[in-house]
């Protein structure tokens, strides 16, 4: 059985050579603006502690639209932009800036909160200002366990009304999950709640201990692991994709599973998993705060600059935290010798949040490096198979 990840190009890496590939240096894939930190519901793992009213010192909707322009720098095709919050209905301008950015030419996502504000009628003109998808959460698979974890009552049943009515009104729609000791046991009831969603993605979400998750507990990594294994059994009879965020070691074990059933690299790369290969914190990936702090991802809370002061693509492009975070080289423990870096790379934010430093290890992940004794395959060859 063959496996994984190596070099490629010129770029120095884990085993001599960087993927060039997997190095997103120019531009990032995916976009996320916190549009506002305001928020009806009390999340137990907030990361953004929101509450009720909105920070005086958001970005206003001149400065909102500004920075939309801004991103547009990035090249001639848009980063897929993510407007979330908090809240993004909590903005009166919401709708301003959302056909602003459809103007401008972006893939738009929007991650709403599950409130009475979120109305049919506000679904169809997400519809009508070109958004593709949304995100809604299930923590629970009842009412009970669900509307625990939010803080309000009701919001498991709004929640499934609103993630109807999206579909009804042609919007994708992606569910989030949070995994952590208190919701472990409910995935399997959760899963069957959302096959019969008629959902585009089921994401994963497994805890970092920022904000409010402080007063949760994370699943240990032999937890993490078995997780693993049966969400890429799930993916097998699954009528969506599923994801993980904050648990990249989800691609090692999809990628030695897919190997070791025979499937080329090449049919690899098509998959969900497989297009993920090398998108983490930092690296294809950024995040700016409502009051436009830049940070390599929401769950990492390292300033890298501020759009109102520096312009967003430099601060992207050469920053001194992005361009660590994306030299895998410079990664520490298990993460810096692991033959799985450039493709997986660990969560920084965990690593961050666990020990203070974002290129140390990822502590969730169990997997000893060179374990599986397996031959280096190069990912970023087009011609690998």
């Amino acid at each position: 059985m063959t496996s994984v990840i190596g070099p490629n190009n010129g770029e120095q890496g884990v085993s001599g050579r960087r993927p060039s590939r997997l190095v997103y240096s120019e531009a990032p894939i995916l976009i996320y603006w916190e549009t506002t930190r305001a928020c009806d519901l009390a999340c137990r793992h907030c990361r953004a502690e929101a509450h009720a009213e909105r920070d005086p010192n958001e970005l206003t909707t001149s400065e909102g639209k500004a920075l939309l322009e801004k991103l547009r720098g990035f090249g001639k095709r848009a980063p897929h932009l993510v407007l979330t919050g908090g809240d993004p209905l909590k903005r009166p301008d919401f709708f301003t800036l959302l056909e602003h950015s459809a103007k401008l030419g972006f893939r738009l996502s929007v991650a709403p909160s599950g409130t009475d504000a979120l109305t049919q009628e506000v679904l169809r003109r997400f519809k009508n200002c070109g958004v593709e998808s949304i995100s809604l959460s299930f923590d629970g698979s009842t009412p009970e366990r669900h509307d625990g974890f939010r803080g309000v009552p009701g919001c498991f049943a709004r929640t499934v009304e609103a993630a109807r009515a999206a579909r009804a009104e042609g919007l994708d729609l992606q569910i989030n999950s949070l995994v952590t000791m208190q919701t472990r046991e409910d995935l399997p009831e959760i899963y069957r709640l959302v096959s019969g969603l008629d959902v585009m993605r089921w994401s994963l979400f497994f805890l970092i201990q920022v904000g409010r998750g402080q007063g949760l507990r994370e699943i240990n990594p032999e937890e993490v692991e078995s997780v693993h294994n049966w969400l890429y059994d799930l993916s097998k009879e699954a009528s969506f994709a599923i994801a993980t965020t904050e648990a990249p070691h989800f691609r090692r074990v999809a990628l030695t599973r897919m190997r070791a059933e025979g499937i080329l690299l090449a049919k690899i790369r098509e998959t969900p998993v497989g297009r993920g290969f090398g998108i983490r914190d930092g690296n294809g990936i950024m995040f700016i705060s409502h009051t436009g702090e830049v940070y390599p991802a929401g769950f990492l809370p390292l300033v890298a600059g501020n759009v109102r002061s520096a312009d967003v693509v430099e601060i992207y492009r050469e920053s001194p935290v992005f361009k660590r975070i994306r030299d895998t080289a410079q990664f520490g423990g298990r993460c810096g010798r692991c033959e799985f870096r450039e493709t997986c790379g660990g969560s920084r934010a965990r690593a961050y949040a666990a020990y203070g430093d974002p290129l140390a290890e990822d502590p969730a992940c169990g997997y000893q490096p060179g374990e599986y004794g397996l031959q280096l395959v190069n990912l970023a060859d087009e011609r690998a198979s």
